[in-house]
């Protein structure tokens, strides 16, 4: 018994419909885009942390090194400015946003003698904020992105 024309056109067409590839490339490029923007985004987040504590180490060695050729204990309201604003007058816009010479810590080491062996300049309780930043975009802390950051640098005291 032959089967009716119109159920072979079907059973063909069927045929023809499953062998067609036609938009299978946008559904993968759909299906992998989040993954790559993600990824993307994580590089970015990444190389932005990376550049802000490569700043703030900076800071904090040329902070370090001004204070180490003052005589000691001085100069101090001085190497906070320079380690926030890249100068010792304190004029301009921090070098890394959210940074303020409140954050900036200057610690001599005393020896028995009572002169100043080290000096070491440090960056206390910095919060780096993530651009891409969960907790903030849903509103929860715990998923928050944000990272302290602590940066120091210690140098020998050159002037006594």
């Amino acid at each position: 018994m032959k089967a009716p024309m119109s159920i072979i056109k079907v059973c063909r067409a069927l045929r023809l419909w499953r062998a067609d590839e036609r938009g299978t490339q946008l559904v993968e490029l759909a299906l992998l885009l989040p993954i790559l923007l993600m990824l993307l985004a994580a590089t970015a987040e990444f190389g932005r942390f990376m550049y802000t504590y490569s700043t703030l180490a900076k800071a904090t060695r040329a902070g370090a090194r001004y204070v180490v050729s003052q005589p000691p204990g001085t100069n101090v309201a001085e190497t906070k400015n320079l380690v926030v604003y890249g100068n010792t007058a304190g004029t301009g816009t921090p070098l890394v946003t959210g940074l303020d010479a409140s954050k900036i810590v200057v610690t001599p080491t005393v020896a028995a003698n009572g002169t100043t062996n080290t000096v070491t300049v440090g960056i206390a309780s910095y919060i780096y904020q993530p651009i891409f930043d969960l907790g903030r975009l849903a509103n929860s802390p715990t998923l928050s992105l944000q990272v302290n950051v602590n940066a120091s640098s210690t140098m020998r005291q050159l002037v006594q």
